[in-house]
């Protein structure tokens, strides 16, 4: 919610509880993950290693690789944790900004006073997706960026 207080990408991986905290002893030097910070954000970042181990394939390069290396399972997720992090610090601090805001689309549609229903069916999109992207309540940037142009283009015509 407040995409300001993040100093860095540092600071952000705290935050996430994905920092890396020496956990050597003896001849051994290996880190472990901080356990402190938001157990949400962790758990997100978790599942996201997770889905992406079993369907992205470079992470899946990535796994396997790593593995060659002698790596345990979960410090290649430590690792990977860490690097969505960073991702997903980057997508916090700079959003794309040429997603259309949810006002915007519902402004469009009715001053094209088109019903729901007619530009769901536009787009092979039930009625309630779009009704939850108008409000807010689901983000789809793909639906949001084609419903947009396509207000825009239907608007011009009929202008």
């Amino acid at each position: 919610d407040n995409p300001q207080r993040l100093r860095s990408e540092a600071a952000f991986a705290k935050l996430a509880g994905v920092c890396p905290v020496p956990a050597s002893s003896g001849k051994t030097s290996r880190h472990r993950l901080n356990r402190n910070g938001d157990r949400d954000a962790n758990n997100a970042l978790y599942r996201i290693a997770l889905v992406r181990m079993r369907f992205h394939q470079p992470t899946r390069d990535y796994v396997k690789r790593r593995t060659a290396q002698g790596k345990t399972k979960p410090e290649i997720i430590r690792s990977l944790k860490r690097y969505i992090a960073r991702e997903v610090f980057t997508a916090i601090v700079n959003p794309p900004t040429d997603i259309p805001h949810r006002s915007e689309l519902r402004q469009a549609r009715l001053q094209a006073r088109l019903p729901l229903v007619t530009v769901a069916s536009a787009h092979g999109v039930a009625t309630i997706e779009l009704s939850r992207l108008e409000r807010g309540l689901q983000h789809n940037t793909d639906l949001a960026r084609r419903v947009h142009a396509w207000l825009d283009d239907y608007l011009t015509k009929t202008a």
